[in-house]
Order: C-alpha cells, then structure tokens, then sequence
C-alpha cells in the first residue's frame, strides 16, 4: 500500500510542475482580450484556464493527501522497528580492548608453572 501511495505522490508533483507550467500568466489575459488567439482555443477565451486551476487543485488535493499518508506510514514504520526498539546485545570488552588502559600484566614465559620458587629467573 506504501508504495501505491508513494507512486501516486510523484505522479501528483509531476502533474502539478507541468499544469503550473502550462498555465498562463496574469498578464496574458490582456493579451487575449485583444485578439491574442485565445478566442479560438479547444475551451474557449477563459475556459482552458478555469480547466487547468481545477485540475492543479485536485491534484494539489491528491498531494496534500498522499503526504499525509506517507506520515502515517512513516510514523507506523518508527513505531514497531524504530531504532531503540530492540537494542542490540553489545558485549564486555575485555580490559586489553578498552581504550586508553594499557594490557594487563602477561605471566612471565620463562618461569616453568610448577617451580614453586616465587623469585624470577635470571638469565644466564
């Protein structure tokens, strides 16, 4: 259903740039009052233009609409799987990973386990 309504969001705009676009200005209608050719369009002097603003109306209606759909679709979307909804596990790190500490102290390799003797070895 989103994506019905986000198609028919662009279709809407993109209807609307090209009804703005075909319109004519406050100022051509003088022109046609003096024989601009207006008289002889498909709608007559003022027709095309009262047929153009009331399609760009609905159509400005169906945008306006289909934006308020896609908030409540946006909104719902935020609600079941928004970001804290489930955090994600995150896990100790071990006192070498954390930074700005340094690695704790490594048992010494020279020293056999089972020596019993708590005094280092020196090398020879």
């Amino acid at each position: 259903m989103e994506i019905f309504v986000l198609v028919l969001h662009v279709f809407a705009a993109l209807g609307i740039i090209a009804l703005v676009l075909l319109q004519h200005g406050k100022g051509a209608d003088v022109g046609a009052a003096f024989g601009g050719g207006a008289s002889g369009s498909l709608f007559g002097a003022s027709g095309s233009a009262n047929f153009l603003s009331r399609i760009t109306a609905v159509l400005a209606l169906v945008f306006f609409l289909t934006s308020l759909g896609l908030t409540y679709f946006s909104g719902r979307k935020t609600e079941h799987r928004g970001v804290m909804a489930n955090p994600p596990a995150q896990e100790q790190p071990q006192p070498s990973q954390i930074p700005g500490q340094s690695a704790p102290p490594a048992s010494n390799p020279q020293q056999p386990s089972g020596s019993g003797s708590m005094a280092p070895e020196v090398p020879k």
